[in-house]
């Protein structure tokens, strides 16, 4: 199949495996579900230390759950994308471990605090199924088709997050105090969680012609504006004076997104950002920690002569 004819047959789970798919869509699909990938596996290492530091068991419990869930999640994508034939899954986790692999924005900066959590849990992942429930309908079926679990997931990660965000801004003025300043903090950061606006996307145009991506950085920006600006107000938090929202004459909201730092977000872009190194460099010490549960599997596969699960990560 060349180029002109995927453009022409690109619509929702139009293509699988068994398709003959020129090297530009592989390649291209590949990018943008093995950055999906990586960035499931980067959020959860962020998010895991607090699995010890939630206030409660049944905090302990969802948390630990979350952080499972999100592992899973990276697994399910790297098999997706795998299924193109172009990068096998021990080649994009190497990748990630050696700071070649690329991943979200927001899983480069360090969390200290347990009021920073619903700024993941709640903002972030919000922001991920704006976009992910788009995914639905993208080209490569095998990614449509984990998007189906991964959003069924991903809708009660945003549900316990936004309780830890009720429960935060109805406790102690000290608590609310503190969450505020974690909402202004990563504010700008979330803001930028869709990528760079469309005029400086450097990928939108061929994903959105060969049906891999179904709306624009920009459109999902607005509507995650619309959708979660009402929600932090309702919660009492205030929204930053810096970057700039204006609401429009129909209610809807939108940034002025020259407010934004996009030096640091395209330092960031490219695994330039020191703090963000600090989170590759952990991803390279947990891998090698589990070396020995890899080789353990390949061993007992080579001494059964047969097939053996794939090692956890």
């Amino acid at each position: 199949m060349d180029l002109d004819t995927v453009k022409e047959r690109a619509g929702p789970r139009a293509f699988s495996p068994a398709d003959d798919l020129p090297e530009e869509y592989r390649k291209a699909a590949t990018r943008m579900i093995e950055f999906h990938a990586n960035s499931e596996i980067m959020g959860a290492y962020l998010e895991r230390p607090f699995i010890r530091q939630a206030p409660s068991i049944d905090r302990k419990l969802a948390f630990s759950a979350k952080v499972q869930d999100e592992i899973g999640h990276g697994q399910l994508l790297y098999r997706a994308a795998e299924s193109l034939g172009v990068k096998t899954r021990e080649e994009m986790l190497t990748d990630l471990a050696n700071g070649d692999g690329k991943f979200l924005n927001c899983f480069h900066y360090g969390m200290t605090d347990w009021v920073e959590t619903p700024m993941i849990a709640f903002f972030v992942d919000g922001a991920a199924m704006r976009r992910q429930a788009t995914l639905r309908r993208t080209s490569w079926e095998p990614y449509a088709h984990a998007m189906d679990k991964v959003c069924f997931e991903e809708g009660f990660h945003v549900k316990h997050g936004e309780d830890i965000l009720r429960e935060l801004m109805t406790g102690s003025r000290a608590e609310q105090q503190r969450t505020q300043e974690a909402f202004e903090e990563w504010w700008p950061r979330i803001i930028q969680f869709f990528g760079p606006t469309d005029d400086k996307s450097t990928h939108h145009d061929f994903a959105t012609s060969v049906g891999l991506k179904q709306q624009s950085n920009d459109d999902l920006r607005n509507a995650f504006l619309n959708q979660y600006i009402p929600k932090a107000e309702k919660y009492g938090l205030e929204i930053p004076d810096e970057p700039r929202i204006r609401k429009r004459d129909d209610g809807t909201f939108e940034v002025e997104e020259d407010d934004l730092d996009w030096e640091e977000f395209f330092a960031i872009a490219k695994n330039s950002y020191e703090p963000g190194l600090d989170q590759i460099d952990g991803r390279k010490a947990a891998q090698e920690a589990v070396e020995w549960v890899r080789e353990t599997i390949d061993t007992d596969a080579t001494t059964a002569g047969g097939h053996a699960p794939q090692a956890a990560d």
